[in-house]
């Protein structure tokens, strides 16, 4: 433990003995303070005292307290989902981050098709000329092409699929149970309305391109491989080029 650390943690401690001294203090001087102008009432009886007080007490303690404790799992909550959130997403696009997207797919099972017992297909996705909007509009107006580029994808795929940014510029999308037709349609149609999104920065309408490239596949296969083929057969794509996809075998 470190000095810093150290300070804080009595500091921290310091605190909280403050707290409970002064709250130990504040609740006796309220329950004394009660009880003696409580004897100078003529119309209670002993008994009448002590039940005012066994019932005012709780309340002016309870309400207050409990109020307190509650507002704070209610806080508490709110900061655990979106530690959550900050996760297992990409802060910038909304997609899974690449670890959680690695993760989930090597963890699924993928639905069975007329392929096979777990086809399925991988598409990786890449942002064409974002180096020049970044140095043309300055890297926020990169971050948005960004953004648009995520929705479009996250719009385009079917519900169950997996959409994760896996690097600065790149997505991997995982279709499970998907044909050969049915990725390819996928691909076609995430590169079409990317390409007719709106994007016009500092007034400037411009267009955003990507490149696509995939894997199909009978047997599911280990993350890295289906990654590194269609990684492969995007590199290959001319620009404005329909997508590549090649079958991969376990």
């Amino acid at each position: 433990m470190t000095k810093t650390t150290a300070t804080t943690t009595a500091k921290a401690w310091k605190g909280v003995a403050w707290l409970t001294f002064l709250g130990t203090a504040g609740i006796l001087a309220l329950s004394v303070g009660l009880n003696y102008l409580l004897l100078f009432s003529e119309a209670l009886t002993p008994f009448g005292r002590s039940m005012v007080t066994a019932i005012l007490l709780p309340i002016i303690l309870g309400v207050p307290l409990f109020l307190f404790i509650g507002l704070k799992q209610i806080e508490l909550r709110r900061y655990r989902r979106e530690l959550d959130k900050s996760a297992t997403f990409d802060t910038m696009t909304g997609c899974l981050n690449g670890a959680v997207f690695t993760s989930m797919v090597e963890r699924r099972k993928a639905r069975p098709s007329a392929q096979g017992p777990r086809s399925g297909a991988f598409l990786v996705i890449q942002s064409e000329h974002l180096r020049s909007i970044n140095l043309r509009f300055g890297l926020e107006w990169g971050d948005e092409a960004l953004r648009l580029i995520a929705s479009t994808i996250q719009s385009s795929v079917r519900a169950d699929d997996l959409v994760g940014r896996i690097g600065t510029s790149m997505f991997g999308v995982f279709l499970s149970g998907a044909t050969e037709a049915e990725a390819r349609e996928i691909g076609e149609r995430i590169r079409t309305r990317i390409a007719q999104v709106y994007f016009a920065p500092k007034g400037t309408e411009d267009a955003l391109a990507v490149k696509v490239g995939g894997v199909v596949f009978e047997n599911q296969v280990e993350f890295e491989d289906m990654f590194r083929s269609a990684e492969q057969r995007m590199a290959g794509v001319q620009d404005g080029a329909a997508l590549e996809l090649t079958h991969l075998h376990s």
